[in-house]
């Protein structure tokens, strides 16, 4: 936001020194973020001239031939084609010999046959505003002759970065409150001359009869009646201070509107009376397919969200962000009626980004005007207004609802305050700032602290704290004694479980990433055809690229490894953990995720290849992980995944579900077409894990640690034969509990494990062979053959009678 410095002084006693405030600003959270000069390059031989006399070009219609005072003993001839002055008019001329902005010379020439002796010049010719319609005309009568470097105002504008915190700080008034605060200088609001008397619905004297509040996000509306304006150009002061501000002047009453927006804070907008059909103004939403034409000339559609000030036929305005062209104020314009309202900020931001349409009024609404402020705008108004364009003000103005808030009292400790700071802090000092702020104060430690309505995100005790030392500063702080709470609590678990998981797959080769949780529509709706991805859209996205919560981690993933593999980086392996979200029986629910891929092979070329990676391996990583981090695996069989667009049909498995057991974990290659969407080469292994927050409180904390045997094993194969269909592992799983019921009182049985498959020739239809390993081992000794004959034998007997299988000869 721009700040004009000699409009600043207005209100309070500015330092001699401008690079000082500028340097104080940042200190008080107003970055500055570009200090402009007065004007950018020099105006020489640029003078003031009067227009003494003007005729038609003989041979051209839209030139004039313009005898000009520029101060000299005989007037210059000049050819002009602008058409808005007349005889009379003082102009900025640029003599024979000037060079304007931009390095264009002016020098004596002859315009379709007639000599030219200068030319008289627009604003924005000289860089002194955007106005490019015609000639600058200069008010104030200035001296003929005099350089037009000398009339223009020493003014500097700063450029301010105000944060979205601070919408009170987005006016002339709302930093020079900051500034007298700092400074202890005194604040210079203007007095109010203009009147009336609320009423709820209008007398004769007003042009409307009321106002119709339909929806909560205007809870404050009013409607100020001025007949017998006479619309025209602003004076010069007020050009000048719109055009600092980068704002083209338009007429007295629009151009009051905007100034006393960049003054308080305040948007209002002017209606043109007779332009309003009906009797009163419908505060309300959008009708389906409503449209509305506003002030830039573009014809916008509404959605039926959207809040809008209406007449009886159709919407007038776009609440809190822009007018129409139907009840805009004109040269014809006789009566006006004035609007000042207070708009909820969520309501007008969503608005403006949905439209794409910014103005300064929606800036200002979205991050939250001052409420007590709607009225103070609106009379201050009018009394330029009245100054102006003349007019009466009606003795009465209609309102409707009431301000949403007004001040709030915080108590705070005096010890509270020692505390957060870390230094002895004086009670008269602390109150002292406050009250500097336009805080009221009474006590004296415990205080009660009055903040005004103006200061919205003053709301706790630690928000005072940082008040006062905004204004006392943190350059001459001496040592003391740093306390960091956070190394006494206990992290969330959430927290501690990510940390050991990345810092598990660091020691595994694998980079961690930290992607955006919001990902695009296109992307989520085709990586994620089995979700309901409505569920998982946005509402009012910001930007196209962020319109859906991330229901996995992977695209992010996929995403990383082809811009290092494009890029000819030697990154292979990455990782990340954070939230997802998925659409669940009740609505969306949020699950902690642990997600890593990788490319089969490294993107270098070595002298020795190292193996691929395969299924296998990454299902072994994936249970490494559990065991690190003190997780179970789920119950159940890993399935083969099929008709899910993340993943490649018979290449993918999934264990688990996530809305039953809390723990579901998918691993595989990712869909092929996916990736080369991407434009990742070659196939990509992942592994994603699933967690409900409620699963972590019942993990391990610690992996305890198993001392090697110092005896060796004692090892025994079996082949069964079992059934085609039935899954490897729950034959595995079957002989390893019958093994370890065994030996549990005996010796330890280590996991069984499978060394091969068999089908084919020699074995009945529908039959495969299993080869299973199993080992036996004692604390302390080494078993003999005598007791592992016998140990096998009741395995054997176990799974004769226990199971289907049958031992293969």
């Amino acid at each position: 936001m721009k700040i004009s410095l000699e409009w600043l002084k207005e209100y309070v006693e500015l330092p001699a020194d401008t690079g000082e405030l500028v340097d104080v600003l940042p200190m008080l959270g107003l970055e500055v973020e570009e200090p402009e000069g007065e004007t950018p390059e020099s105006l020489d031989k640029v003078v003031v001239g009067e227009v003494l006399d003007k005729q038609p070009h003989p041979e051209a219609d839209r030139l004039s031939v313009c005898q000009v005072n520029v101060g000299t003993d005989e007037p210059a001839n000049i050819v002009c084609g602008a058409t808005n002055f007349q005889v009379g008019d003082r102009v900025p001329v640029a003599l024979p010999g000037a060079k304007l902005p931009g390095g264009f010379k002016i020098k004596k020439s002859k315009l379709r046959g007639v000599a030219s002796e200068g030319m008289m010049c627009s604003a924005k010719e000289l860089k002194l505003g955007d106005d490019d319609a015609g000639l600058m005309i200069l008010s104030d009568s200035p001296v003929i002759g005099t350089p037009i470097e000398d009339t223009i105002s020493s003014d500097r504008v700063l450029e301010l970065e105000i944060t979205a915190n601070r919408g009170d700080c987005l006016s002339h008034l709302g930093v020079a409150r900051e500034i007298s605060a700092r400074y202890q200088k005194k604040l210079k609001i203007p007095s109010l001359v203009a009147s009336a008397e609320a009423v709820e619905q209008a007398d004769e004297n007003c042009l409307l009869n009321k106002i119709q509040l339909e929806d909560d996000a205007c809870p404050y509306y009013t409607l100020w009646t001025i007949r017998g304006v006479k619309i025209g150009p602003s004076p010069d002061w007020l050009q000048k201070r719109l055009m600092a501000m980068g704002l083209k002047p338009i007429n007295n009453v629009v151009d009051v509107t905007n100034y006393v927006l960049l003054e308080t804070g305040q948007p209002l907008h002017a209606f043109d009376a007779k332009k309003i059909k009906g009797s009163s103004i419908i505060v309300r939403r959008a009708h389906e397919n409503e449209s509305i034409t506003t002030l830039d000339g573009v014809g916008r559609k509404l959605q039926s969200d959207m809040l809008v000030i209406a007449d009886a036929e159709r919407p007038l305005v776009v609440a809190g962000v822009m007018g129409s062209i139907d009840a805009e104020v004109d040269d014809s314009t006789t009566d006006l009626v004035l609007e000042s309202a207070w708009f909820r900020p969520g309501s007008v931001r969503s608005t403006a980004r949905r439209l794409g349409l910014h103005s300064d009024s929606s800036q200002r609404f979205s991050r939250d005007v001052d409420p007590a402020g709607v009225n103070y705008a609106a009379r201050r108004a009018i009394d330029l207004i009245l100054d102006t364009a003349g007019g009466e003000l009606a003795p009465s103005f209609v309102s409707s609802g009431s301000p949403p808030r007004s001040e709030r009292t915080i108590s705070i400790e005096h010890t509270f305050v020692e505390k957060t700071c870390g230094f002895s802090v004086s009670g008269e000092d602390l109150s002292e700032a406050w009250k500097r702020l336009g805080f009221s104060v009474s006590g004296n430690g415990p205080w009660d602290v009055t903040v005004p309505s103006f200061r919205s995100e003053v709301e706790r005790p630690i928000d005072l704290v940082e008040e006062y030392l905004r204004l006392r500063g943190t350059d001459d702080l001496t040592d003391s004694r740093i306390v960091f709470p956070a190394l006494e609590r206990e992290n969330d678990l959430s927290y501690d479980f990510s940390q050991d998981a990345v810092d598990h797959l660091l020691g595994q080769g694998y980079q961690e990433c930290c992607h955006y949780s919001l990902r695009s529509s296109a992307e989520v709706e085709s990586w994620f055809t089995h979700l309901c991805t409505d569920e998982l859209a946005l509402s009012n996205p910001l930007t196209a690229d962020h319109t859906h919560v991330r229901p996995s981690l992977l695209p992010g993933l996929v995403d990383a490894l082809a811009h290092n593999q494009k890029n000819l980086n030697d990154l292979t392996r990455v990782c990340e953990t954070g939230r997802i979200f998925r659409p669940g029986p009740r609505g969306n629910v949020e699950w902690i995720s642990v997600a890593f891929a990788a490319f089969a092979r490294s993107n270098e070329r070595g002298w020795k290849e190292e193996p691929a990676l395969d299924f296998f391996a990454l299902k072994n990583q994936v249970n490494s992980l559990l065991r690190s981090t003190g997780l179970t695996l789920p119950k159940g069989l890993w399935t083969t995944i099929s008709e899910d667009a993340s993943w490649q049909d018979g290449y993918s498995a999934r264990l688990g579900d996530a809305h039953k057991n809390k723990l579901e974990i998918n691993l595989g290659i990712i869909r092929l077409s996916l990736t080369k969407e991407k434009e990742a080469k070659g196939p990509v292994f992942a592994a994603e894990l699933l967690i409900d927050p409620v699963l972590l409180s019942k993990r391990k904390k610690t992996v305890d640690f198993v001392p090697f045997s110092t005896f060796p094993p004692a090892i025994k194969d079996l082949a069964l034969v079992v059934d085609s269909k039935e899954p490897a592992e729950t034959v595995r799983i079957r002989v390893e509990e019958i093994a370890q019921g065994v030996g549990k009182e005996k010796f330890e049985v280590d996991p069984v494990t499978i060394f091969d498959l068999f089908e084919g020739k020699g074995l009945p239809e529908g039959k495969k062979s299993l080869a299973l390993t199993l080992r036996f081992r004692a604390p302390d000794r080494t078993l003999g053959e005598k007791e592992l004959n016998q140990a096998f034998e009741e395995v054997i007997i176990g799974i004769r009678s226990g199971t289907a299988y049958e031992l293969r000869s």
